[in-house]
């Protein structure tokens, strides 16, 4: 019998789902259990097709626009956790949906933050990545040509403002804090009275996951990250390992995603999740590689998480009462 070849995995803590991830799952959870199959969700409720999947078997249907929803439906509508422009809950109460949303409070945060710059008059950037939910729902909350996406450091060092003393900064809440303190370190060099967020607009799940890599990449032969590739957090997380010298770092959505030629001749393997990957993938692919190796495991600590963001309020238990 041949012996397997030892493998030290060094798990990073905190991963996996956050607390915003948790209440929007719980949200769709929840309206199906009190009102029946089915409920409709607008854009996949979070990046993770094992999520998606899963919810679909249990009466959800996921729509990309309102449109697709039929007229006269009685059936919850869900908004997504990153969040949606202004238009599509406007739309929704036109049509008279009964619609739930479950953007993640620190979008909506961000939201509530461009909101007053622009009420204040201040031309508003947003650090973020186009085309991404996210940015598309925070754009959306205020007038067409009123907020200015800032993607790279490059672009904060070309932007021309319109009044250098009156510009305000926002920023996706899914980014790389080293990417974004590099294009705010821009800003502020150039716009020395630009208005930015008391608080940091990154949220402390991605931050926290990003510091648990910087902790693990350094010391292990690989690294694996399991999300989405239309995860944000998830794809941030991975170019993190990268940036601090592991050699291979790979985004797998489950275990037969992996190359396992990628992995010959390892001794020790980090794995994280993003905030919208199931633990229990975590262990799919933990189960694969103990397949090949005899596995020692350990756990590198980067922060404690114990947030918890309550359902939307008509899916409380209170409001059954």
């Amino acid at each position: 019998m041949t012996t397997k070849p030892a493998l030290k995995i060094v798990l990073c803590s905190p991963r996996g789902f956050c607390a915003g991830v948790v209440r929007a799952i719980d949200t769709v959870e929840r309206a199906l259990a009190i009102h029946g199959a089915p409920v409709y969700v607008r854009h996949e409720i979070v990046h993770n097709k094992y999520v998606v999947d899963s919810l679909k078997t249990k009466g959800a249907i996921f729509v990309e626009e309102l449109a697709e929803i039929p007229d006269n439906t009685t059936a919850p509508v869900v908004f997504s956790a990153h969040g949606v422009p202004k238009s599509v809950p406007e739309d929704a109460r036109q049509r008279n949906f009964f619609s739930l949303d479950a953007t993640c409070p620190l979008v909506t945060k961000v939201h509530r933050e461009a909101a007053i710059h622009f009420k204040r008059g201040r031309e508003i950037l947003l650090i973020g990545h186009s085309h991404h939910p996210e940015v598309v729902g925070t754009v959306g909350q205020l007038p067409p040509g009123a907020v200015q996406l800032i993607e790279t450091a490059e672009d904060a060092q070309t932007f021309q403002p319109k009044d250098p003393n009156n510009l305000a900064f926002v920023t996706q809440t899914t980014l790389s804090i080293d990417d974004t303190a590099e294009i705010v370190a821009v800003l502020k060099e150039r716009f020395p009275n630009i208005n930015g967020p008391h608080k940091e607009d990154i949220c402390y799940a991605t931050t926290n996951r990003q510091l648990a890599v910087k902790k693990v990449a350094p010391v292990v032969d690989a690294l694996i990250v399991v999300g989405a590739p239309n995860s944000s957090n998830s794809q941030r997380l991975r170019e993190v390992a990268e940036r601090e010298g592991c050699k291979v770092s790979v985004l797998a959505q489950r275990a037969s995603d992996l190359d396992w030629s990628m992995f010959e001749g390892i001794e020790s393997l980090g794995i994280t999740a993003g905030a919208s990957a199931p633990e229990v993938i975590v262990e799919e692919i933990m189960d694969a590689f103990a397949q090949r190796y005899t596995l020692h495991v350990e756990t590198v600590s980067a922060a404690e998480e114990n947030e918890f963001f309550p359902l939307p309020r008509s899916l409380r238990p209170e409001a059954a009462a």
